[in-house]
């Protein structure tokens, strides 16, 4: 356990606000403006509410109502709470994809925890990108930081079918490429899928990063799943207000929590909550920032064995609410304990460890949280592949999809990119059937550029009408959270850099074997060489701005997709002041 700080002793944010300088008074005399009392500025913990609330960010947009509880937990520990608006990355709205502005908004965030007076920070998050974004960048700088989240939407309802957001979106609209929907009932059905305030309500990405943070041990225990509109979303709020002063008082830190231990919990439970494929771009991004040696290896070591025990869609029945009312993440992790795969004495937030924090909970509701012999799948967890159509890596989530396509061989149907995908996928010309491989590529880090979450191509409507649901997919791109299907997506290299995927043609036949990890184009070796000998980049480059950085900066999918600057880099968390 970590030795807690001496207490009292002087605080980083008194480096602006301490003292009778001319650049303290620059500093404090400004803050006045504002109606401040003197006396708060004699010392005590300033916290940083980091608030990535956004009207163009739905997910988040409660936030500013949930901020006020955190605020009135830092008053009522002692402590000086002031908000921050920082970079939001919607899911909803940003394009060419969120994704391509995770790190822009994590380098944001870690400048301005950076450059201003805060001692602790609490990160308010909710949308897919805001919650690794935070993260991110607090864990660069390295002050106190506890995690809140806006908590996932209410169920939806449609002609008494449980809908899930996203999940349903994607079900729906292949229904109507199959006939079985009207474009009407489509429009009808999209009211009944956001009814409140909060995140997606499947265990898509939004609440698998909240899941992992709390696994992290970076929020309270408890913190992933109550409702964006219960009330005690508000009551997590104000009692991680409380504890961030603590946290100060203490010097808790990022570095003393995102041990590679916890890195190792959190995969764990990913792959019992049947989490997002998202999730291992996310964890590698972050580990990077605390120098945590974590690698896709890890990924597949630790969750291999672990059964998917959370019935919730994609890959279940449920939805974000029922899992609260179950118990939610606690009762997850007590088992993971209780089967040996949890690192009992890993730290958290609240100073405790996480066995400590859930060695108690109930599980209420078993058709929720099940049973492990009654698991979703036995072997949960994401799978890694390799091969030569994946030398660094290819990822798979089992739980989401279907198992007679876990060992498949089938022939290529290629599409050079997203614009040529929607250009033929409805064409009923289209030579492919439902024993084919859908391979789409120049969907990666630079290929899109930003990694877009379209890995999970829809399939064609001469298959659908078939009767057929699925197919194996290949791509270099992402998948919602939300999504399911036998999609293998992170396929790295990826196609844009001349990974063996830029070289993929119609008509090849692929392997896919899940159970021995491996992603084969059956061609020569030699004609392998000689194709990627002969490739040549063909997606457009862009010329200026934070897209060109990006292209020329960000890394692989295998390991987290960072800025090649930013990842391990932590600096002095106080300046020079220039005043």
């Amino acid at each position: 356990m970590k030795k807690k700080a001496e207490w009292p002793r002087r605080l980083r944010s008194q480096e602006w606000y301490g003292g009778t300088s001319r650049d303290v008074i620059y500093h404090r005399g400004w803050m006045k403006n504002q109606g401040y009392p003197h006396d708060l500025f004699d010392g005590r913990p300033v916290i940083g509410i980091l608030n990535t609330w956004s009207d163009m960010t739905p997910c988040n947009g409660h936030l500013r109502e949930l901020a006020e509880k955190v605020k009135a937990g830092v008053w009522e520990a002692g402590g000086f709470p002031l908000e921050v608006p920082v970079f939001s990355a919607s899911e909803n709205t940003f394009r060419p994809t969120a994704m391509m502005y995770r790190n822009l908004a994590a380098l944001a965030v870690e400048e301005a925890i950076r450059g201003q007076p805060m001692d602790g920070c609490v990160l308010m998050v909710g949308c897919d990108k805001t919650t690794p974004s935070l993260l991110m960048g607090a864990a660069s700088v390295d002050l106190p930081s506890i995690v809140v989240t806006g908590g996932p939407m209410l169920n939806g309802y449609f002609r008494g079918e449980r809908v899930g957001s996203g999940t349903h979106l994607w079900k729906f609209s292949e229904m109507v490429k199959a006939g079985e929907m009207t474009q009407a009932e489509f429009l009808e059905a999209e009211a009944s899928m956001s009814r409140s305030s909060g995140t997606c309500n499947t265990m898509g990405t939004a609440s698998t990063m909240a899941s992992m943070a709390e696994a992290l041990g970076m929020a309270l225990s408890g913190n992933a799943a109550i409702p964006a509109v219960d009330s005690r979303r508000r009551v997590m709020a104000q009692l991680t207000g409380r504890r961030i002063v603590q946290m100060v008082k203490d010097d808790l830190k990022p570095s003393d929590i995102l041990t590679k231990d916890a890195f190792e919990n959190a995969i764990r439970t990913n792959a019992a909550i049947g989490g997002s494929t998202n999730a291992v771009i996310h964890l590698l991004a972050i580990a990077g920032r605390v120098g945590v040696d974590l690698t896709l290896d890890d990924w597949d070591r630790c969750g291999r064995d672990v059964p998917t025990v959370v019935n919730l869609m994609p890959s279940g029945k449920y939805l974000m609410e029922e899992f609260f009312y179950a118990g939610g993440l606690p009762v997850v992790l007590k088992r993971l304990g209780e089967a040996g795969l949890l690192h009992k004495d890993a730290l958290t937030v609240s100073g405790e460890t996480m066995w400590d924090e859930v060695k108690d909970v109930v599980n209420w509701n078993e058709d929720v949280i099940l049973p492990a012999e009654k698991a979703l799948t036995q072997s949960g967890g994401i799978v890694v592949l390799r091969g030569n159509l994946a030398p660094k890596g290819a990822v798979l989530k089992p739980s989401a999809a279907s198992p007679h396509l876990l060992t498949h061989r089938g022939r290529a149907v290629v599409f050079e990119d997203i614009d040529d995908y929607k250009a033929k996928i409805n064409d009923d010309a289209l030579d492919i059937d439902e024993t084919c491989v859908m391979v789409m590529k120049n969907c990666g880090p630079k290929g899109y550029p930003g990694m877009a979450e379209v890995g999970n191509m829809g399939l064609p409507p001469k298959v659908l009408k078939k009767g057929i649901t699925d197919m194996v997919r290949i791509s270099d791109a992402r998948m919602s959270g939300t999504a399911y299907g036998t999609v293998v997506l992170h396929t790295s290299p990826e196609a844009a850099v001349g990974g063996p995927l830029a070289v993929v043609r119609n008509g090849d036949m692929i392997e896919l074997d899940v159970p021995n990890r491996r992603l084969h184009l059956d061609i020569p070796e030699e004609e392998l060489a000689r194709r990627l000998a002969a490739w040549t980049p063909n997606h457009d480059l862009p010329t200026s701005g934070y897209a060109w950085l990006h292209q020329q900066h960000v890394q692989g999918a295998d390991t987290g997709a960072d800025l090649d600057f930013l990842k391990g880099c932590r600096g002095s968390a106080v300046g020079k002041d220039s005043h």
